[in-house]
């Protein structure tokens, strides 16, 4: 393992953390008020690209893909939760609009 890979791999390790804490406060929130969709999808291209690019650039590493893997799942999860905040959303609308 080289010094560019650690570093790959620490990038990775680094958002990846954020991912899980994310997911918890949207499910607590239970709004998308402060979300974007448009920035999940970025992101979930991001790392789509990400895996496509060490699955055919021939730099293959286990480990490296793992964690682009977990991070695109837990940015999936997050989407998820966002739908599910959005229904909430529009339940909360229409029953106050009533």
């Amino acid at each position: 393992m080289n010094a560019a890979e650690i570093l790959e791999i620490l990038m990775v390790v680094c958002f990846g953390c954020s991912w899980p804490m994310n997911v918890m406060k949207s499910y607590k929130a239970r709004t998308t008020k402060g979300k974007s969709l448009g920035f999940l999808i970025m992101i979930c291209v991001g790392y789509v690209c990400g895996i496509a690019s060490k699955s055919i650039g021939g730099s293959y590493k286990w480990y490296v893909m793992f964690f682009y893997v977990l991070n695109l799942c837990m940015v999936l999860l997050d989407v998820a939760m966002y739908a599910r905040n959005y229904r909430l959303d529009q339940a909360n609308k229409k029953q106050n609009s009533n």
